[in-house]
């Protein structure tokens, strides 16, 4: 098992602590550094920023979200950074949820799989160095209508790897499938080993269509993963459900929010139901407080150090391939050595 950083959502400014954190990653021999965004800060510019500073990890976006930018830009970003980092870059995309896609994007959100399967496709053809041409029910390379002047285009820029890895996010078991299918990895947002059977069965769908890409000996399951180090559980857990009382709560509607899903699937429909409710109703540090540690401890590794190491044992044993670990420094270095 792989072990990476990932530097997590901004708040208010940048993270905290996150120049000493890369360094150290860097320094530890990390496989990976990764960035985030939702709707606040980009992902490309803090990657790009944070990653010239570094040599050997790879760096990856976690995620880029599809409605922000067409495939072109996509894929354009994509070979600016391979370029830039000397083929180090991993290209993680998501296509977020209808709160964010229609509300701060401006775009359509239905039908989310089968656009993605188009904007894959068109990145792929950039990368490549082909002349894009494509009419897809989503999107149309040129354009049809406007002006009428569009002509097909291949990049000007020759690309350092023609065949950048891509990663998809996903969390429900069609998407899953499809990244197994489509995809050269699978970014789990909140993984939990107990899961782990429901998402072999969804990543063996995939495998097993036909033109997949990957499989179980080549395709990557790098997870996000807090990790908070301290004597007492209740008080580590108690920095991470203030996160999942967001997802759980407000991260949609109800009857349309994907996080949600993720923990009922784990047991804890009744527990959402109440986390939602107090969310919603603006009863946010209630819904906080309503978040159990159980579930916690499901998404999370927190306590103290030999319970964190005892559990790691069964992240090891999962489908997951790297630990994309969010935490402090000190914490990082003790995760290395357990890790290996």
């Amino acid at each position: 098992m792989k072990l990476g950083f990932h530097t997590g959502y901004w708040s208010a400014g940048p993270p905290e602590g996150v120049r000493d954190a890369i360094a150290e990653a860097e320094r530890l021999g990390l496989d990976s550094i990764w960035a985030a965004e939702a709707y606040g800060s980009d992902c490309l510019t803090p990657l790009a920023w944070w990653g010239a500073s570094t040599e050997r990890v790879r760096l990856g976006t976690n995620i880029l979200q599809m409605s922000a930018r067409t495939p072109t830009a996509t894929a354009m970003a994509a070979l600016t950074l391979d370029h830039l980092s000397g083929g180090r870059f991993v290209l993680g995309i998501g296509a977020s949820g209808p709160q964010v896609v229609e509300g701060w994007y401006g775009q359509p959100y239905p039908r989310p799989l089968a656009r993605t399967r188009e904007y894959l496709d068109i990145v792929r053809k950039v990368v490549a160095r082909e002349r894009v041409e494509y009419q897809g029910e989503f999107f149309q390379l040129p354009y049809q209508g406007g002006a009428g002047l569009g002509k097909p285009l291949k990049s000007t820029v020759h690309p350092l790897r023609t065949d950048i890895p891509i990663f998809l996010a996903a969390e429900g078991p069609k998407n899953v499938a499809l990244a197994a299918e489509i995809a050269d990895g699978w970014l789990p947002m909140f993984f939990s080993p107990r899961g782990n059977d429901f998402y072999r069965t969804a990543l063996q769908t995939g495998f097993d269509r036909p033109g997949a890409r990957q499989n179980w000996d080549t395709f990557e399951v790098p997870a996000f993963l807090p990790v908070v180090v301290h004597d007492d559980v209740e008080q580590a857990a108690d920095w991470v459900r203030p996160m999942l009382a967001l997802y759980i709560g407000g991260m949609g509607a109800k009857g349309a929010n994907f996080h949600f899903d993720v923990f009922v699937r784990l047991g804890y429909q009744a527990e959402c139901q109440k986390i939602q409710e107090l969310y919603l109703d603006g009863h946010k540090a209630e819904a906080v407080a309503a978040v159990p540690t159980a579930m916690v401890e499901d998404v999370a590794l927190v306590g103290p150090l030999a319970k964190v190491r005892d559990e790691l044992a069964l992240w090891k044993e999962s489908v997951v391939t790297s630990l994309l670990v969010n935490t402090d420094v000190p914490t990082l270095r003790a995760l290395a050595e357990i890790v290996g």
